[in-house]
């Protein structure tokens, strides 16, 4: 055989032959391989509705890997197609795959399918298998699934609807939300629930209706935790049994069949309540297990400790008591005899009046306690809990409370302090005694008044319902010497007489000048006060206050500070807002109170009750507010100032702001003629009042001028009384300086016997011949010179003058003193003398008589006309050339009675001299030439010799006239101003 043979050539003879058997043998080996991938025979399918799940087993050969298909039987819609792999089971040489279902598996038919794979080479389809719903056509009701399932929070479910037969679908709600659905088959439909809440101890509710009201289905899902505990703890309370107990962090929030179970060392100790925290053990071992179980899970503790280390007592009972006034003893009893041998420690609670007071106590089996310093006749509550002395665990529980009363026993003194008014009377206050101070019922008080001096004493026995007593000073000064009373009050019950409490009341009230008051301010704690320190407080400070606005038997709160303290708040009950306190510090020894320092303040600030009371008056064009006081009470805070307004309808216009207080007036200037309305608004810290408002209407003031008016009168009637007065107090020096006395003649011989009429005859060359010119006006009248001869001597009697007749002017001469006139004023004394010494002829009588036709005045007409008329005047007296002038006598300079400022006739004849003659004169007064009507009037007094009544001055004489008239009058007016006497 060749291809047995050995041959040398370094090739194979067979290569060829070689290669096509591995090719041969590789298609051999794919076509067994298509044979051995058979069809999963055998199929069955295993649900468990409780857990969605399909267990689905086959036969199938040595394949590992198949496909499995699962379809809704009656839309043929894929619900899961995937390639699983799933090992032989060598003893029954099945294959098994569980397959977990969204849905409820009630909720359809599903139809599944399943072939064998190996890489790319598959297998024919298994037969298929149904797994039957519940949405058959036979069945008519309507279903919901799942039905009770308890899930955790958080989870996602889907619920599933199966109408019945014949019937239509409405919607399904889940708590009260109406969900979305997916149909699965002709009558099943689904919703999905993702992180479904908490449900409460009922469950959630899920509910599906068809489109007739009475067509409906639901199901109930738990939705809840896994149980979750800590802190295990065991303990003892007879020192024999166990107590376990732990803590819930959270809630399960299932209940009933669903809630949570508990093993405490493998024994059951599950109980029927709702939360369940402690298990209990007869018998005591070191070490605890504790296992909590539900369906949604479970959670287990352990805890480890010896019996002596874990005591906690029970509760005391049957607890008693002895009282006394000030003490009381409390006794129990023990349920368990162990305690008799146990070290225990014991808390008492007291509780008194809403206090409370904790007190320790221990002992060996512990039974009884005293309480020391109670108050007489109060109430008390009191309970006991102990512990375990040694290797204290925990205290135990409280006992019940147990009540008692302590004895009465004779009241506290009473807090005294007195009040005194400004009218020497007063009263003695004391506060009220409280329950915790009386010790008692309180029957009465004892009011004792006695002087450190003297024996005197006198008592009160006041009721228990009072709590002062009125005083006057008066009364206790008949018994006391030393200014000062002493003061003891006393209170009273049926067990005696307190301690007594003593003041000290000054009789008098001392002048010193009063504090001054300053600001106190209300905080939370009330009104905080700080003052300085008294070395003579050796009592410490008594800090009073009351109403500000109340001024007699005050309502007085006090309270009292200890030496040392120089600080305090006060706070009341009957503090109100709005409301001023008067509030003062007093320092307390053994004489009397000594007032140290006063405040003032409110306990809050209010706007003033009531406004100003506002009047309003004009002031020409000025409008002048002005407005009072607000009572004390009304003011409700510290006035800050006021605001005036200018109303102008609704509204308000400032126009200013008056911080003075004591300012409280207003002027507005420059308003005209028209109606006004102001408002003034007094203001606080709070803010305003309502305010007070006053209109005016503004008229053309006339009243001011009447004032004026009549304020001139006076002022010019009060002038005229002041020279009244003066000229009445000068009265002697007026009449000698206006109206000096005219001397009466003194003549010398014997005039005893009647004297006929005084003949005088005139020289021949006296007589004054009138030479008539013919330029003259014949219609003016002038003075005529009747001849003595003519004269007819009865003439001169008493007979009348003939007024028919034209009046003639007599002229008589005269003798001319050749001494210097002197004036008329002087004394008239003088004057006489002067007359009798300066003529020979004694007197000298001189008659003028004038016609209605002669008058002594200038013509009224034209100035032209003027200087004529008063040469034609003049010329019968003489022209200027000169002649005969027998009185050539100067006037006196000071002569002041030559009252007319300018003569009838003015003469033209020079100064050089002459003879003048009486033609033209002076009247003594200008009122009679007003009385007269400018007409020389009828003169026939008798005139001195020396007299210059009508002597006729020129020009220039009676220009110096009128200025020694000038200098005159201020002569006399400097001698009225500085002469003292007349």
């Amino acid at each position: 055989m060749p291809c047995l043979s050995v041959s040398p050539s370094p090739k194979a003879p067979c290569s060829p032959v070689r290669l096509l058997c591995v090719l041969l043998g590789l298609l051999a080996v794919h076509s067994h391989a298509n044979a051995v991938l058979t069809v999963p025979q055998q199929l069955s399918l295993s649900p468990n509705m409780f857990t969605q799940q399909v267990s689905i087993s086959w036969l199938g050969g040595s394949a590992t890997t198949f496909d499995l298909m699962i379809l809704r039987t009656e839309f043929n819609e894929t619900v899961f197609y995937e390639t699983v792999s799933v090992t032989v089971n060598p003893v029954s040489g099945q294959h098994q795959y569980n397959w977990t279902s969204v849905e409820p598996l009630e909720c359809t038919s599903l139809s599944i399918q399943i072939r064998s794979r190996d890489g790319q080479t598959t297998s024919e389809w298994s037969p298929t298998q149904i797994l039957k719903g519940r949405d058959l056509p036979s069945d008519e009701k309507f279903q919901m699934f799942p039905q009770d399932r308890v899930v955790q929070v958080g989870s996602n479910m889907t619920f599933c609807c199966i109408v019945g037969e014949g019937k239509r679908y409405a919607d399904m709600v889940y708590s009260k939300t109406v969900m979305n659905a997916t149909r699965l088959s002709r009558r099943s439909y689904a919703i999905t629930v993702i992180n479904q809440p908490p449900s409460g101890s009922t469950g959630t509710n899920v509910v599906c209706h068809g489109t007739h009201n009475s067509h409906f289905t639901g199901a109930v899902v738990f939705v809840g935790y896994p149980p979750l505990l800590s802190n295990l703890k065991c303990e003892t309370h007879d020192l024999i049994s166990a107590v376990c107990s732990w803590s819930e962090e959270r809630e399960t929030l299932l209940y009933g069949r669903r809630k949570t179970q508990y093993l405490l060392n493998n024994r059951n100790c599950t109980d029927t309540q709702l939360k369940q925290t402690q298990c209990t053990a007869a018998q005591w071992t070191n070490t605890w297990t504790l296992v909590a179980v539900n369906i949604l899970g479970r959670y287990s503790l352990t805890d480890t400790a010896e019996i002596t280390h874990r005591v906690c007592p029970v509760a005391p009972t049957n607890l008693s008591h002895i009282v006394h006034a000030w003490n009381a003893t409390v006794l129990w009893q023990w349920t368990h005899e162990s305690y008799s041998s146990l070290s225990l420690v014991c808390e008492v609670e007291l509780t008194s009046e809403g206090s409370k007071t904790n007190y320790t106590f221990s002992g060996v089996g512990l039974r009884s306690v005293v309480l020391v310093d109670l108050n007489p006749n109060e109430k008390y509550a009191v309970r006991v809990r102990c512990g375990a002395q040694q290797n204290f665990w925990k205290w135990g529980n409280w006992s019940k409370a147990h009540l008692f009363t302590t004895n009465t026993d004779v009241p506290d003194a009473p807090d005294v302090w007195v009040w005194i008014n400004k009218d020497n009377t007063g009263q003695i206050v004391w506060k009220p005694l409280s329950q915790r101070q009386s010790h008692g019922q309180i029957t009465g008080y004892n009011v004792t008044l006695w002087s450190s001096e003297d024996n005197e004493q006198h008592t009160e026995i006041v009721s228990a319902n009072t709590f002062d007593l009125p005083f006057n000073f008066t009364k206790f000064a008949t018994f006391s010497s030393d200014n000062k009373v002493m003061a003891a009050v006393l209170a009273k019950n049926a067990d005696g007489l307190s301690q007594p409490a003593n003041l000290v009341i000054p009789l008098r009230l001392t002048d010193a000048e009063p504090l001054a008051v300053s600001r106190a301010f209300y905080s939370k704690q009330g009104f905080d006060l700080f003052w300085q320190s008294d070395v003579n407080a050796t009592s410490g400070y008594v800090v009073e206050w009351h109403d500000a606005s109340c001024m007699r038997d005050c309502p007085v709160e006090w309270t009292k500070v200890a030496a040392g303290n120089t600080n305090t708040s006060i706070e009341s009950v009957n503090f109100q807002p709005g409301v001023r306190y008067d509030i003062s510090v007093y320092s307390c020894s053994s004489e009397a109170p000594v007032l140290l320092q006063r405040w003032q303040g409110y306990m809050q600030e209010l706007v003033p009750s009531s406004s100003v009371s506002l009047s309003i008056t004009q002031q020409g064009s000025d409008v002048l507010l002005t407005w009072g006081e607000i009572l004390l009470d009304r003011r409700r805070g510290f006035l800050l100032g006021y605001n005036v307004y200018m109303s102008n309808g609704s509204q308000l216009t400032p126009i200013a702001n008056l911080s003075d207080l004591g300012n409280r007036s207003y002027i507005v200037k420059g308003l005209p003629e028209g109606s006004y309305k102001f408002t003034v608004k007094a203001y606080t810290s709070a803010g305003e009042d309502t305010g007070a408002t006053a209109s005016i209407t503004l008229e053309p003031y006339t009243d001011w001028l009447i004032l004026e008016i009549l304020a001139s009168l006076g002022i010019t009637a009060l002038f005229l009384v002041i020279v009244t007065f003066i000229c009445y107090k000068k009265r002697k020096w007026v009449k000698k300086a206006f109206y000096p006395d005219i001397p009466e003649p003194k003549l010398p011989g014997d005039w005893s016997r009647t004297q006929g009429p005084l003949d005088v005859k005139p020289l021949p060359h006296s007589v004054v011949h009138i030479v008539e010119k013919p330029e003259l006006d014949s219609s003016k009248e002038m003075l005529v010179v009747i001849p003595e001869e003519d004269e007819d001597e009865d003439a001169m009697g008493d007979e009348p003058v003939d007024t028919d007749e034209p009046t003639s002017l007599r002229y008589y001469n005269q003798v001319v003193d050749e001494r210097p006139i002197r004036p008329r004023f002087p004394d008239s004394s003088a004057s006489s003398t002067s007359s009798l010494d300066s003529a020979r002829t004694d007197v000298t009588y001189t008659g003028i008589q004038t016609s209605g036709s002669l008058v002594f005045q200038l013509d009224s007409q034209g100035s032209s006309e003027g200087h004529e008329h008063q040469a034609d005047l003049s010329a019968p007296c003489g022209d200027g050339g000169g002649g005969y002038r027998p009185q050539m006598q100067p006037r006196a300079s000071n002569d002041i009675n030559l009252a007319s400022s300018t003569p009838f006739l003015k003469p033209q004849a020079s100064s050089a001299g002459g003879y003048k003659p009486q033609c033209s004169w002076h009247l003594d007064s200008p009122d009679e030439a007003e009385d007269s009507g400018d007409l020389a009037p009828s003169l026939g007094s008798p005139t001195s010799v020396a007299s210059t009544q009508f002597l006729l001055n020129d020009v220039e004489e009676h220009t110096e006239e009128k200025r020694q008239l000038s200098s005159s009058a201020a002569t006399w007016f400097t001698n009225l101003l500085s002469s003292a006497k007349p």
